[in-house]
């Protein structure tokens, strides 16, 4: 694995995404969290890394020794060429504490059924994206949420609108299906941020009868990585889950920001309305919580600003 060097003297921090579907024995997941745990500790990462035994899913951060001994170690058990991973770099810890969980799913679609180790869609390399989706014979469907979408997307891409992974396919029996039928797209391209959900997507669209189903391998972030911005489809940011919130097509922060009530990303066009107080409320969740949901927010906000800043006091916190 080809570990980047070209930002390392201002960016501290190594980020990696990473998946793999891959049949794995009890045992052998057992020693993976405890050697996995020990790795962490040991080069002070941060992140979720989830196993179970249809395989892994983590993003991780820290040290590039660490990063590289944790990959490295999941590599040992792994066939060769299947893992899944992306790498950037970040000024500082995109985590605020390192997990390994065992999980029923890498990623959870909650439908037992679903295997992409014994089916899967068509995997498209990002050189080869633009032009299976400039294809107007071809139906592009994003899988992630709906509140990523509205970060960033592939222009004319059907968004599911949905608030979790789990939903996805109870909308593609409702909405997809009569939409194929109406329109009889010649093949169906589906997308996500790190090529996980759209991989789980194409074995649930194959399995309930669905024909050529592609999916972008690697996802947004490898397009990001391999795909120059001249040529780029995308329009806007891809949101990610850390404390990053979204990042460009240079795989650099954006100018999104978490709102830290609701945990849904804003613009800075919503960080400049009236009603949104940072820390406390934004527009997605004005009407969402009580006063005193609000009164424990802004102690939190409170005490984290005397984390960064020991002079800083409430009254310049939320005027």
């Amino acid at each position: 694995m080809t570990f980047p060097d070209d930002r390392m003297t201002t960016d501290r921090y190594l980020v990696a995404a990473f998946y793999c579907f891959n049949p794995w024995e009890e045992k052998t997941v057992a020693k993976l969290m405890e050697d996995l745990d020990s790795i962490g500790s040991q080069h002070d990462l941060m992140g979720t890394v989830l196993l179970a035994l249809e395989g892994v899913n983590g993003t991780i951060c820290g040290p590039k020794q660490g990063v590289e001994s944790l990959l490295a170690r999941l590599q040992n058990e792994l066939p060769d060429g299947l893992f899944e991973v992306k790498l950037s770099w970040s000024k500082e810890q995109a985590f605020r504490r390192f997990k390994v969980r065992l999980k029923k799913e890498i990623v959870t679609m909650g439908i037992d059924e679903v295997n992409p180790l014994e089916e899967v869609g068509t995997y498209v390399d990002p050189a080869d994206w633009n032009e299976l989706i400039d294809d107007p014979d071809t139906l592009v469907v994003d899988t992630r949420n709906d509140y990523e979408v509205a970060v960033g997307e592939f222009q004319g891409a059907l968004n599911p609108h949905t608030d979790c992974f789990r939903d996805f396919p109870a909308w593609v029996e409702q909405e997809l299906r009569p939409i194929v039928e109406q329109k009889a797209p010649r093949r169906i391209a589906m997308y996500c941020t790190g090529g996980i959900r759209c991989e789980k997507a194409t074995s649930y669209l194959l399995q309930k009868g669905f024909t050529d189903v592609h999916h972008l391998r690697g996802g947004i972030l490898r397009y990001f990585e391999e795909v120059p911005e001249a040529e780029s489809r995308w329009n806007g940011e891809c949101f990610v889950f850390d404390q990053r919130v979204a990042l460009n097509h240079q795989l650099l922060p954006g100018v999104h920001r978490l709102c830290h009530a609701c945990g849904l990303p804003l613009t800075p066009e919503d960080m400049n309305l009236e009603s949104y107080r940072p820390g406390i409320q934004c527009r997605h969740c004005e009407d969402r919580f009580s006063d005193q949901d609000r009164l424990r927010f802004a102690e939190r906000q409170r005490q984290m600003a005397q984390l960064r800043d020991p002079q800083t006091s409430k009254e310049g916190m939320f005027d």
